[in-house]
């Protein structure tokens, strides 16, 4: 994404907990200004400080994609780990959107762009606090898009909702997908194109869009059931 918005002609807040990375990505993106900093949004305190220090920036567009995941069965997670992803995923989210929305909202202009997941629409058995956390982030994001509505607002805000996407997450969460991912190069350019165009739910790949459709048809058991036997396969 930032790439992408980078060969758009937008100058850049990027933030991460390796700073090696920002500053490799910084030194690659030459032709616009990149401002670096380097957080752990699974501490409170670090998403705080990020806000303040980009008070002195006039922010146009907040894209909240810092997250990760877990596999196995509810009683064998590491507690401690899901604590640190329900910070992340959710905590974080909540922070900065709640930080920025204030400030787009006071001046009626501002693109809030949340990644969510296919995982949004569902329960997910062996991939269970990841799933929940993605619903947070899409129902939560969804109030928000009406509550701007009612109020007749010029802020847009964007729910990513991809499938299998080709990133370092699998590794992370220790598994594997059942399709090919896409490419996280086409599923960054749709994201951006569709948030700067006030696309509310933005969900790439004619398979995740066949399989949200269905959920309206499926029986929640029977989605449990499927739901399982997809995230058994994922295992590596």
């Amino acid at each position: 994404m930032a790439r992408y918005l980078a060969s758009l002609g937008w100058d850049l807040v990027v933030v991460a907990r390796r700073s090696e990375r920002l500053l490799s990505l910084k030194e690659e993106l030459k032709d616009v200004d990149v401002m670096c900093i380097t957080a752990d949004l699974s501490d409170k305190d670090e998403c705080y400080r990020v806000y303040e220090e980009t008070k002195g920036v006039e922010i146009d567009m907040l894209i909240n994609n810092a997250g990760f995941g877990l596999a196995g069965e509810f009683v064998s997670t590491d507690l401690d780990t899901e604590l640190k992803m329900i910070d992340t995923n959710i905590t974080a989210l909540h922070i900065l959107t709640k930080l920025y929305l204030n400030d787009f909202v006071k001046r009626d202009s501002g693109i809030i762009l949340n990644v969510a997941s296919s995982a949004s629409f569902m329960a997910g058995p062996l991939l269970n606090t990841y799933y929940a956390t993605k619903n947070y982030v899409y129902r939560l994001s969804e109030a928000i898009y009406q509550e701007l509505r009612e109020k007749k607002s010029k802020v847009k805000i964007s729910i990513l909702c991809p499938g299998p996407i080709q990133t370092e997450f699998l590794d992370v969460a220790n598994v594997g997908f059942v399709i090919k991912g896409l490419k996280s190069e086409d599923v960054a350019k749709l994201a951006v194109d569709k948030a700067l165009k006030g696309k509310l739910i933005v969900i790439p790949g004619v398979m995740m869009k066949i399989g949200k459709f269905l959920l309206r048809f499926t029986p929640e058991k029977l989605m449990l059931f499927v739901s399982y036997r997809i995230q058994h396969k994922k295992k590596k």
